[in-house]
């Protein structure tokens, strides 16, 4: 879907200036409104109606965003970007493995962005591969801890998380709910009682 004619091209004009602080603004609320009904309907939702959800005319969905994969790809990378701060500011925990575990659930529970079916890997390789990173950061510093098992590393645990992550999809009669799935591959991810010193119990 492309900006309808009349409507200036967007951001391309713009490209190594800052915006506005208005223009910020209208962003944003753009990206929060997209956000949502992406997340809650899939990518059917048309933009016109993400203007509006976002209090805003078409035409500034448009000249930010012109069409709505631009969009998508928008949300996704801020979200993930999001994510990437939040295993970031987790490293610093006083308990590496409940560490983990809080970045793990956080990154099944907005595995709702893909109910839209895009594919975010190849579009945004590189901020999927900082949050893979930073998985990998919260994951060693566990297992150093002695709590995580170490027979596992960051390409499994990623195989693990994608697998779940299409588990728990919605679907008429069929997947698991995101927090009993969670609590599986937690404690799948734990050292065996019978190798664990005191703080791995």
């Amino acid at each position: 879907m492309t900006a309808p004619e009349g409507v200036a091209q967007p951001e391309a004009r713009n490209v190594g200036r800052p915006l506005r602080a208005d223009a910020r603004r209208n962003r944003a609320r753009v990206l929060d409104a997209a956000r949502t009904a992406f997340a809650a309907e899939g990518a059917s939702v048309p933009l016109d109606e993400i203007a509006r959800r976002a209090g805003v005319g078409a035409g500034t969905v448009y000249r930010h965003f012109p069409t709505k994969e631009a969009l998508f790809e928008a949300v996704v990378h801020d979200r993930l970007r999001q994510l990437t701060e939040d295993g970031r500011a987790l490293s610093a925990d006083a308990d590496p493995r409940e560490a983990l575990f809080r970045f793990i659930e956080r990154l099944v529970t907005e595995a709702a962005l893909k109910r839209a079916g895009v594919d975010i890997t190849a579009a945004l390789a590189d901020v999927v591969g900082e949050l893979r990173a930073e998985t990998g950061r919260l994951l060693a510093r566990a297992q150093r801890a002695g709590t995580i098992r170490d027979d596992i590393d960051i390409s499994d645990l990623m195989a693990l998380l994608s697998g779940m992550i299409q588990a728990t999809q919605p679907r008429p009669g069929r997947g698991i709910e995101p927090r009993r799935a969670i609590a599986v591959l937690c404690d799948g991810l734990r050292v065996p009682s019978s190798l664990a010193g005191p703080a791995a119990r």
